[in-house]
């Protein structure tokens, strides 16, 4: 499955929320320094999903596309 994710770095807390079924947005604390946000990012993502996530894309960008082991 492929998926759609905003990234919003420096939050105060950790959030995902659903904005249509293959788009999220998501709130991470980690800076977006040194890849700090995407390994947060990943972790989340890994922990919603209970599967494996793989960074496809927007390794630089707050839009990211992530494909989601079925």
């Amino acid at each position: 499955m492929i998926i759609t994710v905003d990234v919003k770095p420096g939050q105060r807390e950790e959030n995902v929320e659903v904005i249509e079924e293959n788009h999220l947005l998501v709130q991470v604390k980690a800076p977006a320094s040194k890849g700090k946000a995407n390994k947060a990012l990943i972790k989340l993502l890994k922990k919603h999903f209970g599967r494996q996530v793989y960074l496809v894309s927007g390794h630089t960008s707050n839009r990211k596309i992530f494909e989601v082991e079925e």
